[in-house]
């Protein structure tokens, strides 16, 4: 059974930060009763989660938990045994990934995957011709690098800067929801700092998920923290006071 963790409202300053933004009642994706299973093995069992407009919420879990696959079944890369998943309303469960894309809800996955033979510029002109949209200075804004690297083969580039080319290409079109996985996985402190606050302004626009095993990241950032142990969501925590990573760690 979902634990929902809660205490007393905090007064220290990092805690008000995290409080609920203003429009987050808005529910911009919903999951119900959501179970996955591969082949005859079942790795997610009755997941309900809801992501509110310019909320950051976090998943975190051991590898194998099931993380990734929530990921992918809620972007459609993975059909579900059951259950559903909506985007304001609208039912996405059933839908190809390019469809729920264009209807918003954007996925990052954690294979860190580009066009290795296309140019970082030839890999934004890909995301705009799948968004039209056209308009690259936010993504240059958020990620200075990019300039200096357009001509360059994507296969050549660091993690890091792969990280930043695909989170880059997801935020084209204006999403309303950005599914993140495993965002800072293998890459430098300097580069998970960034992110960090990159992620922060990114939830200004839209609803952000992240599938992430970094829990001192996870718990500056994030409004809600799901954990999620054996493919069954144990704990909800949504209190700023009990959002810390020791916390984090003894539910998984």
């Amino acid at each position: 059974m979902l634990e929902s963790v809660a205490s007393h409202a905090s007064t220290d300053t990092q805690a008000r930060q995290r409080n609920v933004p203003q429009g987050a009642g808005a529910a911009r994706l919903v999951v119900e009763g959501l179970n996955v299973a591969r082949g005859e093995a079942r790795v997610l069992f009755d997941i309900n989660l809801h992501l509110g407009a310019h909320e950051i919420v976090s998943c975190v879990g051991r590898n194998g938990a099931g993380k990734s696959t929530l990921m992918k079944s809620i972007s459609g890369f993975l059909a579900a045994s059951s259950g559903t998943v909506k985007s304001d309303g609208v039912t996405l469960s059933g839908m190809q990934p390019y469809e729920i894309a264009r209807l918003g809800v954007k996925y990052v996955p954690q294979d860190k995957k580009v066009f290795s033979d296309l140019t970082v510029r030839e890999n934004l002109e890909l995301g705009s011709y799948a968004s039209q949209d056209h308009n690259w200075d936010p993504v240059l804004t958020f990620f200075p690098k990019l300039k200096v690297l357009m001509d360059r083969k994507a296969g050549f580039l660091s993690g890091g800067e792969r990280q930043m080319l695909m989170i880059g290409r997801a935020m084209l079109g204006a999403p309303k929801v950005l599914l993140i996985d495993e965002p800072t996985e293998g890459l430098a402190p300097s580069i998970v700092s960034h992110l960090k606050y990159v992620l922060s302004e990114l939830s200004k626009s839209a609803a952000v998920l992240i599938v992430e095993q970094n829990l001192p990241l996870v718990c500056a950032i994030s409004h809600r923290v799901y954990a999620l142990k054996e493919g069954r969501f144990v704990a909800e925590l949504t209190d700023p006071e009990q959002i810390k990573p020791k916390i984090c760690e003894d539910l998984l």
